[in-house]
């Protein structure tokens, strides 16, 4: 889940005092405005129909502002969707294969926008969303209370780094390599308080307990003034880039490792709903899945247009997050690079992998139960999610 661990630039911008950004500037944009956007680029296909199936507006809930994350949801408006700075959401018609679907689609930013929410928790008080981002590490979390079931993953990996100064740190090349650098060093991980996967770090022996701060508040204010000592939370597919070009007072490379890489993997920002709702959502899904899958095939692979309205929707929404095209190209190669998306274990884009949900499921329960979750009891891969509407002849092709 994303919440207050996504809030580095955010913050980082708020506290500019403390150290300057280079970054677009942003102004204050009327209530409702169009964005002059083209017709997305998109594979030729047949018109798919959605009226009638779906409701009349399709509500997507993300978990945090517009970024390249979020790309393949932005991939299907159409042109010139309509903008509402006040409520932080854009509404256009819903495309597929280039063609419009008879439906609107109007995406909500997350975050700060829903006062740090949960999207489950969001998706609950607010029965007019109809599909939201429930990564599987909080679909665990809240399985008892709130449950969500994943139709799409667009996403294999979660970005989720620990990044590390390599200047001071030349021979550390993996978490627990810094994490025993820093216990000799006297370096800590700055994270925010209360992240689960830390919890594993410790508990796993990646990291010594006496290694870790959490009192990272989005800043990169301490990471700065540490001058290379302690190592810090991050997103590989924001921080390296903003790090090295954009925090003046750093200006220079990191280097980081995937938390997902160390056997905290879940799910990042799967495409859910309601487990209750699943049945009636059914005849819209197996439409709307689809959809989404090519979506995210043309987004990764020609992602400018949509990159260039993220960058118009972050100026427009003006609420202190700082995101434009350039970091957004450099997220769509890290996903590439770093396999973040890629062709699910069999071959399509968008699976979960049953053994991987159940492995995960065997670290995340005792740690969200020692931490006060609602895990459900007897939680099976099978509460969390279902691959059955995914068209299995969508693919990235890497």
């Amino acid at each position: 889940m994303r919440t207050k661990k996504r809030l580095v630039i955010a913050a980082a911008v708020l506290s500019a005092s403390a150290i300057t950004l280079v970054g677009c500037s942003s102004s204050p944009a009327s209530t409702a405005s169009s964005t002059g956007k083209a017709a997305p680029a998109a594979a030729s296909g047949p018109a798919v129909d959605l009226s009638g199936v779906c409701p009349a507006t399709v509500v997507a809930q993300t978990d945090w502002n517009p970024e390249a994350d979020h790309g393949h949801l932005y991939q299907m408006l159409g042109p010139n969707p309509t903008i509402d700075a006040d409520k932080k959401s854009v509404t256009g018609d819903l495309y597929a294969n280039g063609k419009p679907t008879g439906v609107k689609l109007e995406i909500r930013a997350g975050g700060p926008a829903i006062g740090y929410s949960t999207v489950s928790a969001q998706m609950y008080q607010d029965k007019s969303i109809t599909i939201g981002y429930v990564s599987t590490d909080e679909a665990v979390e809240f399985s008892g209370s709130l449950p969500t079931t994943a139709v799409f993953a667009e996403n294999d990996k979660s970005p989720m780094i620990i990044m590390w100064d390599p200047a001071k740190y030349p021979k550390v090349s993996t978490i627990k390599d810094l994490g025993a650098a820093l216990d000799k060093d006297g370096g800590v991980v700055r994270y925010f308080s209360g992240a689960a996967y830390m919890d594993y770090l410790t508990e796993a022996g990646y990291l010594p307990k006496d290694t870790l701060d959490g009192s990272y508040d989005g800043t990169p204010s301490k990471f700065v003034t540490a001058q290379g000592k302690d190592a810090q939370q991050g997103f590989a597919t924001a921080e390296p880039y903003i790090y090295q070009n954009e925090v003046q007072a750093w200006g220079k490379p990191v280097k980081s490792q995937l938390i997902a890489d160390t056997g905290w993997s879940p799910y990042p920002e799967t495409m859910s709903v309601r487990t209750g709702d699943l049945q009636t959502l059914t005849p819209c899904l197996e439409k709307l899945v689809p959809i989404m899958q090519q979506a995210d095939v043309d987004y990764l692979k020609n992602p400018s247009a949509t990159n260039d309205l993220i960058d118009k929707l972050v100026q427009s929404y003006n609420n202190g997050w700082t995101y434009d095209a350039n970091v957004g190209a450099f997220a769509v190669k890290q996903m590439k690079a770093l396999k973040i998306a890629t062709d699910g274990s069999d071959g399509y884009v968008g699976d979960l992998d049953d053994t991987r949900v159940a492995d995960f499921l065997k670290v995340a329960t005792p740690i969200f139960n020692a931490t006060g979750g609602h895990v459900k009891a007897g939680l099976q891969p099978s509460d969390l999610y279902t691959n059955q509407f995914l068209d299995k002849k969508i693919s990235l092709g890497w």
